[in-house]
This record gives C-alpha cells, sequence and structure tokens, in this order.
C-alpha cells in the first residue's frame, strides 16, 4: 500500500489528542513506554491509522469496574 493511500486514513497526534481530550505529550509518553495504540512515522511525522484507533480504543471497554484492563490481564495484578 501507499504512503498516499495509508495516511488518507490516519490522524496526527495533535488530531488524536483532542479526540481524547488529553495532552498530546501523554501520547508522546505512551510511545515511549509501549502504550497506546499502533502508530505509523511516515516521514518523521507520527501519525495513528483510524483502524488502529478504533481497535484500541475497543480494547479499553469493560462492563464492570472490576473488569481486568490489558495491563493487569498481562502482569495478572
Amino acid at each position: 500500500m501507499e504512503v498516499t493511500k495509508v495516511c488518507a486514513f490516519c490522524i496526527n497526534q495533535m488530531e488524536l489528542a483532542a479526540r481524547w481530550r488529553i495532552s498530546h505529550r501523554t501520547l508522546e509518553r505512551w510511545r515511549w513506554i509501549g502504550e497506546g495504540p499502533k502508530f505509523l512515522k511516515v516521514g518523521g511525522r507520527v501519525v495513528y491509522r483510524l483502524a488502529d484507533i478504533e481497535e484500541y480504543e475497543t480494547s479499553l471497554v469493560r462492563t464492570c469496574t472490576s473488569d481486568k484492563g490489558p495491563r493487569e490481564a498481562i502482569d495478572g495484578v
């Protein structure tokens, strides 16, 4: 798939930060520690595919407060 086709379905970190009402610095920290949605580096820019964002959002869905999150399930906490 060409870069232009991939980027047609992408948003940058400022747009994602606005979507989630979080700081863009939070997204930068998450990338550094391996948290958050998958991302691409295209020509030195970081972009997020909408499909990856939606997949990550779906992974956060819980039915009650005692449901284990992704990290808790891995760590066994």
